[in-house]
Parts: structure tokens; sequence; C-alpha cells
């Protein structure tokens, strides 16, 4: 079996794994172990606190510090309502489309960095390859932290990391940051005759959202100063919003979901910061008056964005391997700006589009895979004797 039909192969399995994010990831993970121990191939398990999900961290080479780590994540966005011509869960191949739920985000960079293992095995290699494959990137990003801060402690610290997100084989140096809140207002019930005597949770919210509004106009205003992001600007968009109990009675309660992607240099409470401002006018020209009436703002996720590193050892690596002479910003967030956190050197690089991520039908070319199994080859040449 060639390299690219391993990776084909590796790609149908671990698609045929349900593992969207409110589900358990432990028969992939424990899958890939098989896998692992069949390679020969020393690995460590980094369970979840709840200990229902895990990350995968294996080592091919010496047990050194100054690798690199490939990382990717197993768990996949839900297909639920989605109008999919064919069971998500069960690869097709059409043309030169591997089609299925996780192909290109990112099951299919995963299924490249195992089928390499031979390879990388048989290469003489003097710094080690690691493979982390995690959990939680499409909700909270949250996943590989327990396994990053096991660096330099019981686990090598690498030089570099290359995340495996769709970029077309291009390298990616910069991304936004994102985080997520949710408003609850409480507000005073009574009937909307006396709407006076009362504080309409649905109007203060109402009131919060056009105040996000005007904060996502003044983002939009001050651009984008690098100007490689599509769109130039740190964003905030509201999701969700639900809140009151009838046309006649002023609202109890309202609650909205919000969102901020603040480009690169924009602190990620930003959005908040600003709201809070607003908030505190209003809850002292509203809400006043009315004992156990307020508003409360919780901050769900907050993911580091992914700055600029010209130069690093991550950046000089993918480039020399994808030979590429400028690198790309992405506009999505990424497990990449964790182990930016953490000190490690990160850009990321993989197969496949983001614009079929997400989608019914989702697919990876297989001339991706190609192109990475290809840059996988040199990331072994790197480093080796």
């Amino acid at each position: 079996m060639s390299r690219l039909e391993a990776a084909i192969d590796l790609t149908a399995r671990l698609v045929a794994f349900d593992t969207e994010s409110s589900k358990t990831n432990l028969p992939l993970i424990a899958a890939v172990e098989d896998y692992l121990r069949e390679q020969g191939v020393p690995f460590s398990r980094v369970p979840n606190a709840k200990g229902d999900k895990a990350a995968i961290f294996a080592t091919i080479g010496p047990n050194v510090a100054g690798g690199v780590v490939l990382s990717g994540h197993t768990d996949v966005v839900p297909v639920a309502g989605q109008d999919w011509t064919a069971d998500p869960f069960v690869l097709r191949r059409q043309g030169s489309r591997l089609l299925g739920r996780g192909a290109v985000d990112m099951k299919g960079f995963d299924a490249v960095c195992l089928a390499m293992i031979p390879e990388f095995k048989a290469a003489p290699l003097e710094r080690p390859i690691h493979i982390l494959l995690s959990y939680d990137e499409e909700t909270t990003c949250l996943g590989p932290l327990d396994t990053i801060a096991r660096f330099g402690v019981d686990l090598p610290r690498p030089a570099a990391v290359i995340v495996g997100e769709p970029t077309s084989m291009r390298v990616a140096d910069a991304h936004k940051s994102i985080s997520t809140h949710v408003t609850r207002v409480r507000g005073f019930e009574i009937h909307s005759a006396n709407l006076h005597k009362g504080v309409s949770a649905v109007h203060a919210a109402c009131l919060l959202v056009a105040e996000l509004d005007r904060i996502g106009h003044a983002f939009r205003a001050e651009g984008d100063p690098s100007g490689r992001f599509d769109p130039p600007f740190s964003s905030v968009h509201v999701g969700v919003i639900a809140g009151g109990t009838a046309r006649n009675i002023v609202a109890r309660d309202c609650m909205f979901q919000w969102e901020f992607r603040g480009l690169p240099g924009v602190a990620s409470s930003t959005a908040r910061d600003r709201l809070d401002v607003f908030t505190q006018a209003l809850l002292e020209r509203e809400f006043k008056a009315h004992p156990g009436t307020g508003v409360e703002t919780v901050t769900e996720t907050d993911v580091p964005g992914l700055a600029p590193e010209p130069g690093s050892a991550a950046e000089r690596l993918a480039m020399r391997l994808a030979k590429a002479n400028r690198t790309i910003a992405v506009p999505y967030a990424s497990e990449a700006g964790q182990f930016q956190r953490a000190g490690v050197s990160t850009v990321l690089c993989g197969p496949g589009r983001i614009d079929e991520a997400h989608q019914p039908d989702e697919f990876v070319e297989i001339g991706e895979l190609a192109a990475c199994i290809e840059f996988m080859r040199g990331l072994a040449r790197e480093l080796s004797a």
C-alpha cells in the first residue's frame, strides 16, 4: 500500500468515529493507541478532568528536546440539520475528493501524520517528531493545555509546533483570537400598562446589543494595520437572543450570546471591557431602584490569537518544507495560540481549504493529502542526521 493510500485508509478509519465535540473521543483515541502499539511508537494518553475525553502524545525518534510537534484535533462539528447526501461518518471517494465529516477539519491531517510513522521511524532522526491529537478545538481550544503543561517536565519540550488546520498547505503565521460570552439581564416584571414602574430585561438587552454594534463599528473604523486579514478588522457578533414572557408583560429575563474576534495585538477582553463600561452606566440609570435586578456577562471561552513571529523556528522550517516565500493570515481561531502562549514557536500548515470545513458533504482533495505527505517527508529529512 502506498503512503497516500495508507493515509486515505486511516482517514476513513478516523472519520468513522462520531467525535462531535459534545461526545467522547475515547473510542478514537483507543484505536489510535492500538495503531501506535502496532508501530512500536511510545505514547502518553492525557485525559481531561472528567475522564470522558483525552489527548494523545506520541514520539518518534530520540526522547530529547528540540523536536517538532504535529498538532491536530480529533473533534468535529455537529452534522444535525445539515443536508448530507450520504452518511457523514462513512468516508466516500468521489473523483479527486474524500467526503466525510472531519475529512478536511482535520482528520485528513491526523491520518497523514499517522500514515507517515513508518517513514519517520526509518529516518535517522536526530530530533524527534511528536504527534499530538487533542480534543475540544471546535468549542474551547483547551484540549492541548494539559499536554502543553508537561512540556519540559515529563515530555520533551519541542522547538516548534505545526498545527495542521486546513490552509491549502500554505504557512499561516497569524490568526485572530476569539472570546465568547453570555450576557444575562434580570429585570423587574410588571404589567406593561405600568411599564414605568418596572425594568424591561428585553429593552435593556437591546440597548446592550446596540452598544455591541457600536463597538463593532468602532473596530471597523480602527481597521487592520497589518493589511493581512479578511475581514480587515476585529469583529463583534451577537448570535442568539431570547427573553420575555408575553407582549403585555415587562420582561423579567433576557439573555444573548455573543463573540469577539480580535486581531493579533488586540486584547481578547477589549470588547467586553467596553461593554462593561456601558453596562455600569445603564445599571445606574435604569436598575438602581429595583433590588434583585441586574446584568451579568460571563466569558465562556477565551482562545488566544496567533501573533506573527517573523523568522521564528516554526516559520523558517515550515516555509522551507512548503517551498513558500511568504506567509498568510487566517480569520479563524485555532489551538496554535495556546502553544505560542506557552513560549513555543508555532504556525499553521495543513491540507485542504477551510471553506470546505463545517459544511454538508465536507471534503478534502486527495492531492492535498499527497502534498502534505511530501511536506512530512521533508520534515523527516530536516530532523535527520
